[in-house]
């Protein structure tokens, strides 16, 4: 019955499906690579090499929740990385609960940052977080909660455009400077680090680096197959409809603000759980996630690799971040102007990103190939 279904959501879509077995290749391959070929050999990939895949693959993941709501509703949320960011947020409070007595003050309740500003208890907000399904709830909850209350009263109040972006990033912003008050209770400045394991497995064993790499990659295929259901579905067709023409839709008797709360609480759970992977195999979650530079380079990855295609965001996501991963060894004085540059080289030249790219080439490719009998 599952094969059926995914037939039935990629029938018809090449791109999709080599997508698709691209990304469960690269799943499977990776962590063989890594743990049953010796290190002395030239197709060893590295445990550090495996981590660095695993985080460009949660930032694919956050792409493709902002995808869909902005390539296929025209909802430009510039506030995205604020649900990432509480997603991993809640796991890196699952996390700091496992520490228990092995912390630098080697207190079995309280995280060492709570005992350095002389907390005397452990938070209401913190209980429960010991366990690993309440944070895994957690996960999917606040940042789906915020996204309901916040879409509620903006979409109720028919706000768009360019006033809707401004607020989500007034949004992510507020959260920030919330995050960054050590009265919080949520590390201040430092965040959340120091993580010793999951479940038991040591977080810097190479066994687990590499099951959270492949558990990234699924989840990420997963989420593809279900952003896929969506926008082929009826329910897809009526977000092209109020992307294209929001008024219409309203007059033709469809509740516009229900589906647009719909599609915008499911890409910030998306978002969420993209964060939850990413704190374990980076090892740190700091308020620095909020910050608003984060949420318009994750349009930038969209944009680049193609706005409403939900492959092409993947794509854009893994290049970008490569490249800046190099760039920023290489001249990290100018990978933010270089960044910048490609933003506006793809708004001018390529408006539909690389995928817009790749498919004026197998046009042409087509066009140049004689056709049988000629």
């Amino acid at each position: 019955m599952k094969n059926g279904l995914i037939n039935t959501l990629l029938k018809d879509d090449k791109a999709s499906q080599r997508f698709i077995l691209i990304l469960m290749a690269v799943s499977i391959l990776v962590p063989i690579l890594n743990l049953l070929v010796p290190e002395s050999w030239p197709i060893h990939v590295s445990t550090y090499t495996v981590t660095l895949l695993g985080k460009y693959l949660c930032f694919a993941l956050l792409a493709l929740a902002v995808d869909l709501i902005w390539g296929y509703c025209g909802i430009l949320s510039l506030g995205h990385g604020a649900f990432f960011a509480l997603g991993g947020y809640a796991m890196g409070m699952y996390l700091m609960r496992q520490i228990g007595d092995r912390g630098v003050y080697g207190n079995p309740e309280l995280p060492d940052f709570m005992v350095f500003l002389n907390w005397q208890e452990l938070p209401w907000y913190w209980y429960g977080f010991d366990n690993f399904g309440f944070a895994m709830l957690m996960v999917l909850l606040v940042p789906g909660l915020l996204a309901f209350v916040f879409g509620w009263f903006a979409f109720r109040s028919r706000v768009t455009g360019v006033y809707l972006s401004i607020i989500t990033q007034a949004m992510t912003y507020a959260l920030m400077l919330a995050f960054f008050r050590n009265e919080m209770g949520f590390g201040g400045n430092n965040g959340l680090t120091d993580f010793k394991d999951i479940l038991g497995f040591d977080l810097q064993s190479d066994y687990t680096r590499c099951t959270l790499f492949f558990l990234t990659a699924l989840s990420l295929a997963l989420a593809y197959l279900a952003c896929i259901g969506i926008v082929k579905s009826k329910l897809g067709r009526v977000l092209v409809a109020i992307r294209d023409a929001e008024s219409r839709t309203r007059f033709m008797g469809y509740r516009v603000e229900h589906y647009k709360l719909f599609v915008f609480v499911f890409s910030a759970v998306l978002a969420g759980i993209a964060g939850a992977f990413y704190v374990p195999q980076v090892g740190i979650i700091n308020p620095g996630e909020f910050t608003p530079i984060n949420s318009i380079e994750i349009i930038i990855w969209v944009a680049i690799g193609g706005r409403g295609t939900l492959y092409g965001a993947v794509i854009g996501a893994i290049l970008v971040n490569y490249g800046k991963t190099w760039f920023t060894g290489a001249f990290p004085e100018l990978w933010l102007f270089m960044l910048g540059g490609l933003f506006v080289v793809a708004t001018i030249y390529l408006p539909q990103g690389i995928k817009g790219l790749f498919d004026k080439w197998q046009s042409r490719q087509n066009t140049a190939t004689p056709t049988a009998g000629a």
